[in-house]
């Protein structure tokens, strides 16, 4: 699952780590709460020449053949599992694959009665990759490119908080998801399993985030100790008192 993320590292930054040419001035400031519908970074190989470019998109997929887009559920992310079956992103499989960039992500779970916001990132603080899908959909207004982003199952220290998380891509996969030569199924699955524990680190953070209206260096304001071992969960959870619940949002 996947229903909020940040993008704090510059633009400019992210096309040299990503080796991507922005085609177009993209004036996107940082974010640390971003939504559906909101436009998101994203690495594409683009156009004959097949280089790597860096595009804004929509967050929420729109299939190329939907006649009104209001008719569809919010497709923000996209099951691995079944990615080959489902229409909404089976063609968007075999050629329009990119990478969503992000520093990090939200998921929730109850908590004394409340839903307690926690941020998932890097423990080096580096930005990262997410599989993603995108599409072109045509409209009486013109062209709209929209994006889902991928999700498996959960590693061992995020099961606490969700049974889902965003597959996030290793460089070697990176390269993989984006390779136009490969389109089968079979051959990109292997980049979608879940992300290893040992890299992450867990923090309970500000419930600003709970307002998507919040987007400010609050969000990720940390209130607690970091989690970096799945064992802690068991300290953690018998503080909270509750079970561990799905995340504050809704996704396709």
């Amino acid at each position: 699952m996947c229903g909020r993320f940040t993008r704090k590292t510059p633009v400019h930054e992210i096309a040299e780590l990503f080796e991507a040419e922005c085609l177009e001035e993209l004036d996107l400031p940082p974010r640390y709460n971003i939504a559906p519908t909101d436009p998101i970074l994203v690495v594409r190989r683009g156009g004959r020449s097949g280089r790597r470019e860096l595009v804004a998109l929509r967050w929420g997929l729109i299939p190329s053949w939907a006649k009104d887009p209001r008719d569809l559920p919010l497709m923000i992310n996209a099951r691995a599992e079944s990615l080959d079956r489902k229409p909404a992103f089976r063609d968007s499989l075999e050629g329009r694959r990119c990478l969503v960039v992000a520093d990090g992500f939200f998921e929730w779970r109850e908590e004394g009665g409340a839903k307690q916001p926690y941020f998932v990132h890097l423990r080096s603080g580096e930005p990262f990759a997410f599989a993603g899908l995108w599409d072109r959909w045509r409209g009486p207004s013109g062209e709209l490119e929209s994006c889902a982003i991928v999700t498996t199952d959960a590693n061992e220290l995020l099961e606490p908080l969700h049974d889902r998380m965003p597959a996030i891509l290793s460089a070697d996969d990176e390269e993989l998801w984006l390779d136009p030569a490969v389109d089968r199924y079979a051959e990109l699955a292997s980049a979608l399993r879940p992300y290893p524990s040992r890299p992450l680190e867990v923090v309970p953070v500000n419930r600003r985030v709970n307002r998507i209206q919040n987007d400010d260096p609050a969000c990720i304001e940390p209130i607690g100790e970091s989690i970096t071992d799945p064992a802690a969960w068991r300290r953690t959870h018998s503080e909270a008192g509750a079970e561990p619940a799905a995340d504050a949002t809704t996704a396709a």
